[in-house]
């Protein structure tokens, strides 16, 4: 490799920059920037590949709006009503509370997409009710938080999801299917050593919720239940495009808290549309600079130069599929998620489709990779938002993640060793991948 090549120096620059604390973002259009100065190219390119990108890619327009879903449900009472319903299924068992966190994340998952939204939205509740009269620690309560926040991307919808179609031209329809089974077996892993360790470590025994009660707060959550029917059944109904069942997703959570349950004011409204504009840009920002770094990496030919250099060591796909998942694990402990998303998976999709490897089996291995990184010390995105949360010491939180994790690297194996826990259920729906 030249380091003094325009490729070199700008990967320097891009690094140096977020090191300084520039949003990762910029970072990467400044180094691009920088890069085609160096190489004598137009730099108008950057710009033309910015706005081909965001403008001729109609599925982005799903991102900003599950965000927008996730923010209404927030602000309104659906998140308390599905707490309310979770706690009446699960909360009578030793370590009710805690696989209350779990249960609700898995519902919730089918409305936000987000895992970061999730944390945000009902972790603080959880984070509340967890210590309550000292049920559980704070940094306990704060790892099962992050750990079953990371449910929410797996299981459909999912914004890394729409982004892996937006750079691999896979259905975001099958990719959703392809996250169901390893999002249920994400939460069965935690499930199960929520149980180990309420045995282990004596967790209470809630108050059992009487059956006569059940029907009752069911009916009143069942507005917020109906969320991920109106939203998938619209999609594999073929009623509506991903993009548009996040717009009927976002209607449907407005309609719920300011029409139904009456729980949203304009004030509140107001509050969720700013909050989800951040976000939203954000987001944008990081997909407009993976878009130009992109082009370059693809101009600088170095998927082409991967794919010969694995081709030289004559990896079989399950050998490939192992390598991409250590290196994703151990770039998850550095990276932001989406960065590794939109810049390195991107790297290793011609490899993949040169061994036959199926695009939405891959895309969900990688995705499920990218969301271990947000709890993988020392830089787990949702680590550090726990941390403010639950005001506890990270490596409190660190400690207590840990058994978590690896039963979630566990679950990962699984579905990389076995396919058919991504595939089946899209090919029962018509995939013919």
């Amino acid at each position: 490799m030249n380091f003094a090549s325009p490729w070199s120096i700008a990967l320097v620059a891009i690094t140096l920059l977020s090191l300084l604390g520039l949003p990762i973002g910029h970072a990467m259009i400044a180094g691009s920037v920088l890069y085609l100065l160096l190489a004598g190219q137009d730099m108008g390119i950057a710009a033309e590949q910015i706005l081909n990108g965001m403008y001729n890619n109609y599925v982005i327009l799903a991102v900003p709006l599950f965000v927008l879903a996730a923010e209404l449900m927030n602000i309104g009472s659906m998140t308390d009503r599905l707490l309310g319903f979770c706690n009446a299924l699960v909360g009578r068992f030793r370590g009710g509370l805690a696989q209350v966190n779990v249960l609700q994340s898995v519902i919730f998952a089918g409305m936000s997409g987000s895992a970061i939204a999730d944390a945000a939205g009902t972790g603080k509740m959880m984070q509340l009710m967890m210590t309550r009269d000292n049920r559980y620690t704070a940094s306990f309560a704060a790892a099962l938080t992050a750990a079953s926040s990371v449910i929410g991307p797996i299981i459909p919808p999912s914004i890394p999801m729409v982004l892996y179609a937006l750079i691999s031209d896979a259905s975001i329809g099958f990719l959703f299917l392809g996250g169901v089974i390893p999002g249920l077996l994400m939460a069965a892993s935690q499930m199960l050593i929520v149980d180990w360790q309420a045995k282990v470590k004596k967790f209470p025994v809630e108050k059992p919720v009487p059956l006569r009660e059940i029907p009752g707060i069911t009916w009143r959550a069942f507005p917020s239940l109906m969320m991920p029917v109106v939203l998938l059944g619209g999609i594999y109904g073929g009623v509506t495009t991903p993009t548009e069942a996040a717009a009927v997703a976002a209607a449907y959570a407005l309609l719920v808290s300011a029409g139904l349950y009456r729980s949203v004011g304009f004030g509140d409204l107001y509050g969720a549309l700013m909050r989800s504009m951040r976000i939203s840009v954000s987001i944008g920002m990081l997909i407009a600079g993976a878009l130009v770094l992109n082009y370059i990496v693809t101009i600088e030919n170095i998927p082409e130069m991967l794919k010969v250099l694995i081709s030289g060591w004559e990896l079989s796909q399950i050998q490939f599929l192992i390598m991409v998942n250590v290196l994703l694990l151990i770039l998850g402990c550095f990276l932001e998620g989406t960065t590794i998303l939109l810049v390195i998976v991107p790297v290793f999709l011609p490899t993949a489709k040169a061994l036959g490897i199926d695009m939405v089996h891959f895309g969900v291995v990688a995705v499920f990779n990218i969301m271990l990184g947000l709890i993988t010390p020392p830089y787990g995105l949702l680590l550090f938002i726990m941390t403010n949360i639950a005001e506890v010491p990270l490596r409190d939180i660190v400690r207590d993640v840990m058994p978590f994790l690896w039963a979630m690297i566990a679950a990962l194996a699984l579905i990389t060793f076995v396919p058919e826990t991504v595939l089946w259920l899209p090919r029962a729906m018509g995939y013919q991948g």
